[in-house]
């Protein structure tokens, strides 16, 4: 099949062009620009396209797909909220996903900037570097004993309170359905009052829907522990960045980790530091020595895009074989 991947960087090419010459031989064209319904008209005479996060699935832009014969929007990713799946299913273009790759790349890169966070190795790298050994300002907590609180026991969820549990902390846990494995670990699931007063560390692996948009709220936040650590993994859109700048300052948000931003799809993945941000809600986060801030790398380790890439294929063949594809994905909201 003619696939038109879009939002496409070096590595997207390598591990996709790998998959393909060894397993499924689709005909791949890479386009930097991301999908919108200005760059659509890219995808004539595709018959599918390749999406990423950011891309946008809106109602103008996916009927130019239509026009331009396209009948399949797959994306490499497993977040479908920027998807028109109405317009999609009445335009007859199946939409396809990829519901996991890694979850330890994500569950490892959360507990690494609690590591960070708590013992300042960022901020150490950088006294190191210029000659400054002084110790004031990095002083730290035992994490052995604290009480980790997850929002989202999913598999990631899960495989974070595995190595939390491995620290010696003790594990809150939040989810509309609980996880048998989770509770099997010893994981406690209270109500989200109980969660925020309690823990010491809040940690976010829940997908972002109507009901979690702006979950971390002024209200939230009034309820949680003094000196808390947060950690947002997950989706940009589950943090009130204006309501925890506000905690950042008032001391109650001790420390931030974010790899993730409600506004990041004018930022991440592109390279801007020759350019003057317009954002001022994220430069003033970038000024608080306690704000750890990556760009949106959690998922980005070898095994996951070479999973993303398999399952974007396969997903590919069999849509084009007319099989039934488990990763399909319906008009049905998402929840």
């Amino acid at each position: 099949m003619k696939v038109a991947v879009f939002s496409a960087k070096p590595y997207d090419r390598q591990f996709l062009q790998a998959a393909s010459s060894s397993n499924y031989h689709h005909e791949l064209s890479f386009f930097e620009p991301r999908l919108n319904q200005d760059t659509a008209i890219l995808a004539a005479g595709f018959s599918a396209v390749c999406a990423f996060v950011h891309d946008q699935g809106d109602a103008h832009t996916l009927q130019v797909l239509a026009s331009c014969g396209v009948k399949l929007l797959a994306l490499r990713c497993a977040g479908f909220n920027n998807i028109d799946l109405k317009t999609a299913a009445e335009l007859g273009i199946k939409v396809v996903r990829v519901p996991a790759y890694s979850p330890y790349a994500v569950a490892e890169h959360t507990v690494g900037m609690i590591l960070s966070l708590n013992r300042k190795i960022h901020r150490a790298y950088t006294r190191v570097r210029e000659g400054n050994f002084s110790l004031d300002g990095l002083l730290g907590f035992d994490i052995h004993g604290r009480t980790v609180g997850i929002i989202g026991t999913g598999k990631i969820g899960q495989i974070l309170g595995q190595i939390m549990n491995g620290f010696g902390c003790k594990i809150l846990a939040y989810d509309v359905y609980r996880n048998p494995e989770c509770e099997a670990l010893g994981m406690k699931y209270v109500d989200l009052p109980e969660l925020y007063a309690n823990s010491d560390i809040i940690s976010l692996h829940c997908p972002l829907s109507s009901e979690t948009h702006h979950l971390i709220n002024g209200e939230a936040i009034a309820q949680m522990k003094p000196g808390v650590m947060l950690i947002n993994t997950s989706r940009g859109g589950l943090i009130d960045t204006k309501a925890v700048t506000k905690g950042l300052k008032s001391g109650t948000i001790r420390s931030l980790g974010i790899d993730v931003y409600e506004q990041e799809s004018d930022l991440f993945f592109e390279d801007l530091s020759e350019e003057i941000i317009q954002d001022d809600i994220f430069q003033r986060l970038v000024t608080f020595p306690n704000v750890l801030i990556t760009g949106h790398q959690a998922f980005f380790t070898e095994e996951a895009l070479r999973n993303i890439a398999e399952t974007t294929l396969s997903n590919i063949t069999e849509i084009e074989e007319g099989k039934p594809c488990a990763n399909e994905v319906s008009s049905t909201p998402q929840t």
